[in-house]
């Protein structure tokens, strides 16, 4: 059963509480389930998790940032030593691993505790009309006067 104190929640910095997993509203409750799986909410404070939506968002840093280098470093292996299958096993294989899966949760948690903190939604179209309907590309008939 979630813990109400007072309502007042002390502020979070999301790159300390998304890489370590925690609920980004107080900070102490779990934000995965399991290995990638959001919980659906805190169980100390109550947040309901289903507000996040990282998306392919740890996947696209980790391949920019991790997985370039890995491949670069196997594309010289090969290169300068026509390295054969069995040292590409024992030495790329291990590094890709190594520096692609373990970065992804606290990649993950850190780009939903910044959703939360930071109040990030879907983008919405403003317009001049409140009679407007945008997603039929027509106005809807205004009230009659």
């Amino acid at each position: 059963m979630p813990i109400e104190t007072s309502g007042q929640w002390p502020a979070q910095s999301p790159a300390h509480v998304g890489v370590r997993g925690r609920c980004p509203r107080c900070g102490q409750g779990h934000l995965f389930k399991g290995f990638l799986t959001l919980a659906p909410s805190c169980e100390v404070c109550g947040l309901d998790y289903s507000f996040a939506d990282p998306a392919d968002g740890p996947a696209f840093f980790v391949i920019c940032f991790a997985c370039v280098p890995s491949v670069a470093f196997a594309m010289w292996l090969e290169i300068a030593y026509t390295a054969p299958y069995w040292v590409h096993l024992f030495t790329t294989l291990p590094l890709l691993l190594l520096t692609c899966i373990p970065p992804l949760r606290p990649l993950k948690g850190w780009l939903v505790a910044s959703q939360y903190i930071y109040k990030a939604e879907e983008g919405r179209l403003v317009t001049d009309s409140p009679t407007e309907d945008i997603t039929a590309g027509r106005a809807k008939p205004g009230p009659e006067i």
